[in-house]
């Protein structure tokens, strides 16, 4: 376990759960609702409540996740004195389990009543991509069959931070999901795969040692770093073609 040093001060209630949210995670998901939104706006269908009630779900969600990963990866053995990386606050002893599953909860609690908003603005699919996120996001280190420990990760990360973020914060605001929507997904969904692809770079020999089956543990470094190009080539070509097929504006693409 990591100790804090006698010559650093004791962190605050406040640091420590900061510390916790990961708020350097937080871009990536604002991200895709900022690319939803910018969609709308290209198509004026731009709503400011919706959007704004988007963006806070979309932060608290991945708060809440990042409270799951930490403690479920301690349960598990994933994070450990030897793993890179910032510290972790239950592995470091500067929260118990059961605080930083308290949090969790309390913070998707938080998500879900701003989803009762947005369930009255979009209707029935907003409660079944509200649900699968909240699911999800427990899911991916958590339960029987955690995702991220089943080399299913990138699949998740691409199809919640891609496709139903950004076609789910362009439906709240214009009752639909445009070809548009779903073609600017697709790099935003590709740019969060590939940071979770060098995560998983960085954390292969504990993960490996944990039985955490990532694809770059399943597939070694060499297949991770082609993964890596691959996805970020991607993400920069699918604009282009939005542009070059007409689908998109030249300053839509900008974001």
């Amino acid at each position: 376990m990591r100790q804090l040093t006698t010559t650093n001060p004791q962190p605050t209630p406040f640091q420590i759960w900061l510390l916790a949210s990961r708020p350097k995670t937080l871009p990536a998901a604002a991200a895709p609702v900022i690319v939803g939104t910018a969609v709308a706006i290209s198509e004026n269908v731009f709503s400011l409540g919706p959007a704004v009630a988007a963006l806070l779900g979309a932060l608290l969600i991945q708060i809440g996740t990042n409270f799951a990963n930490d403690v479920f990866d301690f349960k598990k053995g994933a994070d450990t004195t030897t793993r890179l990386g910032p510290l972790r606050v239950t592995q470091a002893g500067l929260l118990s389990p059961e605080q930083v599953t308290a949090g969790m909860w309390l913070t998707f609690g938080l998500a879900t009543l701003i989803g009762l908003y947005l369930v009255i603005v979009g209707g029935w699919p907003i409660v079944v991509i509200g649900l699968l996120s909240i699911a999800s996001g427990i899911a991916y280190t958590g339960g029987p069959f955690p995702l991220g420990y089943n080399g299913l990760g990138d699949l998740f990360v691409f199809i919640f931070f891609g496709l139903v973020a950004v076609c789910g914060t362009y439906y709240v605001q214009a009752g639909t999901v445009s070809p548009a929507s779903i073609w600017a997904a697709v790099p935003v969904g590709l740019l969060a795969t590939a940071i979770l692809v060098v995560n998983n770079l960085r954390d292969i020999d504990t993960d490996r040692a944990a039985g955490k089956k990532t694809l770059a543990v399943r597939f070694g470094r060499r297949a991770t770093q082609i993964e890596y190009f691959l996805l970020l080539g991607l993400s920069y070509a699918i604009p282009v073609i939005m542009g070059l097929a007409g689908i998109a504006s030249a300053w839509l693409l900008l974001t």
